[in-house]
């Protein structure tokens, strides 16, 4: 059973980075034809996909978002993670992460975790 865990503070001042950290267990990110996402959903909105990391650590970003998100991984740690720089309160939202086989469904997420952008 592959399980996915966000990490990361709550709350994050407006044009500052705001950093999370996905940990994998039961499963690796290297596993052959696996994407490892970010995904949020702004309060009262629908989902936004972020970006993703491939099992070869290839990424692909939302165009919306490409300028000011990064996405990594530390395969020794098993690991991705997410930066998303000069944060303003549009980008408070509760942050998912989720694994999929090639571009297909989620098979797997995390429970989420909130993060509140404000002074």
């Amino acid at each position: 059973q592959v399980q996915l865990q966000e990490s990361g503070p709550g709350l994050v001042k407006p044009s500052q980075t705001l950093s999370l950290t996905c940990t994998v267990s039961g499963g690796s990110i290297t596993t052959n034809s696996y994407y490892w996402s970010w995904i949020r959903q702004p309060p009262g909105k629908g989902l936004e996909w972020i970006g993703y990391i491939t099992y070869a650590a290839n990424t692909h970003y939302n165009p919306s978002l490409e300028n000011r998100a990064s996405i990594a991984r530390d395969t020794s740690k098993n690991q991705f993670t997410l930066q998303l720089r000069s944060v303003t309160p549009e980008d408070t939202a509760v942050y998912y992460c989720a694994r999929s086989y090639l571009k297909g469904e989620y098979d797997y997420w995390g429970q989420g975790t909130q993060v509140t952008v404000s002074s």
